[in-house]
Formats: C-alpha cells, structure tokens, sequence
C-alpha cells in the first residue's frame, strides 16, 4: 500500500533523465520492469515549479473539481441533513417504503443508473455542465443513512424538554439537533469529499468538454513526456483529500460511532429482557 506512494513523492523530485533511467523502458512498451529509489540521486522540484507555474489546464482542471466536490458537499447539506433529521424524529404516511426506497438506491451502482440518469440529465439540458455532476450528487442517500442513525441516536429526554419549554421544531432542529449531530455531519462532508474528488465515471459519463473535466479525468490525460509532472500533478491532487481526512480524522470516527449508538441501544435492551 505504501510502496506506490513512496514511489510517487520519489519519482517527483526527480529529473527528466534520471526519471528515463529508471522508467523510459515501460514508458517505451519494452516489457522492462521500473526501478524504484527512495531517495532521487539529485532532487529538484523543476517539476512542481512547471506544474504551479506554467500549467494553466491544470488549474483549469483543479477548479473544476473544487466546484463539483463544493457543489455536491453544499447540497448535501441542504438536502440530507433536513431528510434525516425527518426519518430520525418524525412519523409520516409512506415512511418505511420511503425509506426502502432510499435504501434500495443506496446499494445499487453507478453503472445501473446511468442510462436513466443520463437520459434525465439529458432531458434537463444539463448534460456537459457542471450541473450534471453535481445535481445527482446532492441527492445521495449515504449521507442521509449515516445522519438518521445519528440524529436517532441523541437523547429523546432533551427533545421533550425543549418541547415542553415552547420550542418548534424548527428550533429544535437548529438548536439541539445540528449542534448534537455535528460528528456526524462532519463525518458526511469528509466521506464527500473523498467520493466526489476522486470520481471518475460521473464526469467520464456526463462530462464531453474537456475544459469542464475534474482532475480525476485530467491527470490520466497527461502524455508521458512529462513524466514529472504527472507525479508532481498526482502529489498536489492527493494533497487536500489527505489533509482534510488527517484534519478530521477523529470527527469522522465520532460520526461513524454515533451512527451505531441506536443499534447498540437496542442490543442492550434486548439483551436486558
């Protein structure tokens, strides 16, 4: 798992001749295998310096994914926070076929909805916008999953308190229900933000401008006489999906433990009967 990884912040720091000493032969098809050092016999970050400064469709293609993954992450938020918070607390006509349904997209792949989905997007005129991403990916049903096993589990006893003390549900939502329900939303953005920065059959399905491609789709378009800068291109890609996982890390374990409180509940309950 680390070896590729190593190879790849090695490989970056390298020039254009060690690089083609080391990885000419599979990059010319002659069936060779790469070497691999830890350490480049001389370091240099021409190629980080040729990729932030005179790369413009790398940047084109960085914004690009920060609008998608931001985009997706935002609706996300207006949409699946509200809908859980729905199915955690309320009683409504349809709830569990509703839910079933929200279950049953949930395990389905991409590659069964994409026929429907295109021809949806297509008939909204959305296809090769950005929209077209980002518009399916606000309606994902994960995040809704992981929050109502969240907001199920906070305590009913400060509900009903606040209840009894006038408050709406509005309030109660804003007030006891985000701020409770925080690891959990955090833990939502994170598993987002990794899932739409990294797509890849999304934009490959929906996206035919190239101006409009996320870096997922650029970097593999690359050519290979640039060999460093493809490494030092993946390096900076991988870099904020990494700090924003090491940054909330700990969220992240909180949400995923609060999302399994309420089964944990119920087995001690049972267990105690």
């Amino acid at each position: 798992m680390v070896l590729p990884l190593l190879m790849l912040c090695s490989d970056s720091l390298m020039g254009s001749r060690e690089l083609e000493e080391i990885c000419g032969a599979v990059l010319a098809g002659q069936g060779e295998r790469a070497g691999f050092r830890f350490f480049p016999s001389y370091p240099t970050l021409r190629a980080y310096v040729r990729l932030l400064l005179d790369s413009p469709e790398y940047f084109t293609a960085f914004w690009n994914s920060m609008l998608q993954t931001m985009g997706v992450l935002a609706g996300q938020l207006l949409t699946a926070v509200p809908a859980a918070w729905a199915f955690a607390r309320f009683r409504f006509p349809g709830k569990k076929m509703l839910w079933f349904l929200y279950m049953l997209l949930m395990i389905l792949p991409f590659q069964v909805t994409m026929v429907s989905g295109y021809l949806v997007l297509s008939g909204a005129r959305l296809m090769d916008t950005h929209w077209a991403v980002i518009l399916p990916g606000i309606f994902s049903t994960l995040p809704v999953f992981i929050l109502r096993k969240t907001f199920a589990g906070l305590p009913g006893e400060v509900v009903e308190a606040a209840r009894l003390d006038g408050a709406g549900n509005v309030r109660i939502f804003l007030n006891i229900g985000l701020p409770l329900g925080m690891p959990g939303i955090f833990s939502i953005l994170i598993l987002g933000f990794l899932e739409y920065w990294n797509a890849i059959e999304q934009p490959m399905t929906y996206l035919k401008t190239e101006a409009r491609w996320p870096l997922s789709l650029y970097l593999p378009q690359m050519v290979s006489a640039e060999t460093a800068s493809v490494f030092a291109a993946s390096i900076v890609t991988l870099l904020p999906a990494v700090l924003l996982f090491l940054s909330g890390q700990e969220y992240l374990e909180q949400g995923i433990a609060a999302s399994g409180m309420e089964r944990a509940g119920k087995l001690k309950k049972a267990e105690s009967r």
